[in-house]
């Protein structure tokens, strides 16, 4: 694999993110890539690598670049109690202040830089977004509807909620097809919250597949953290490379 750090230009000053893609020649399917909250760091460039691998140019933005490049909190051990603590103090106000006004004004920017690339082929993108990454997932889907074609949300966090502008109220906004792996006995995301989810869904015709990862915690997929289950990783990938043969590549 080919990959660099790339800066984007944004309305409030430069982005750093990380992109990879195939070394052969040619052009690839965009698939933009949203962090969790413990930001761009070796395991989430590792996955890009992996999804690259598979025929797609993927980039990865800090977005708390606000705040300065990544990493913006250093991550800690956090299977100490203590240390994840001191790592959300620090990192919750920036998740707060990335509203989803903020968030879509950057995925303009984010899919316009992609557009750029001379390695990107034209037609659809893909997206997907694990944590807090998951809503911003389904919220490019629904902004862009000409452009995203498919959408993942993995152990997605806050997909609805009480706010006129909650990611479940923008379905009838998105075209794209939509996959969501949900953690087991999430509280940002539980099982009367997944309901709603698929009601809506239901009620906006969007073509999806919503599923739970049973005895999965939140935050599955992050090799490191201390609730990663490599198995359900395993079942991530298998689900995300399928939604994304389909939809982006034909």
């Amino acid at each position: 694999m080919e990959s660099e750090n790339v800066t984007i230009q944004t309305q409030d000053g430069p982005c750093d993110a990380f992109a990879a893609y195939p070394e052969t020649d040619g052009t690839y399917p965009a698939v933009l890539l949203f962090m969790d909250a413990f930001g761009v760091r070796p395991v989430l460039r590792d996955m890009a690598r992996r999804l690259a691998a598979e025929g797609y140019y993927v980039l990865v933005p800090n977005l708390f670049h606000r705040n300065g490049p990544a990493p913006v909190v250093e991550l800690p051990d956090l299977g100490v109690p203590e240390a994840r603590e001191a790592f959300f103090r620090e990192a919750g106000p920036l998740m707060r202040a990335l509203t989803p006004e903020l968030a879509m004004r950057d995925a303009d920017r984010y899919l316009a830089f992609l557009a750029s690339r001379p390695q990107v082929a034209p037609g659809p993108a893909g997206t997907v977004g694990y944590c807090m990454g998951g809503a911003l997932a389904v919220r490019t889907a629904a902004r862009h509807p000409e452009r995203i074609a498919a959408a993942a949300s993995f152990h997605g966090g806050h997909l609805v909620t009480e706010e006129a502008d909650s990611p479940h109220r923008l379905l009838g906004q998105v075209d794209a097809e939509l996959y969501f792996g949900h953690a087991d006995q999430d509280h940002a995301m539980d099982a009367r919250h997944i309901a709603r989810l698929e009601e809506a869904l239901d009620a906006a015709g969007v073509t999806y597949h919503s599923e739970v990862y049973e005895g999965a915690a939140h935050g599955f997929t992050m090799a490191d953290t201390p609730v990663f289950d490599a198995a359900a990783l395993d079942r991530h990938w298998e689900r995300l490379l399928d939604l994304f043969a389909r939809t982006l590549r034909g």
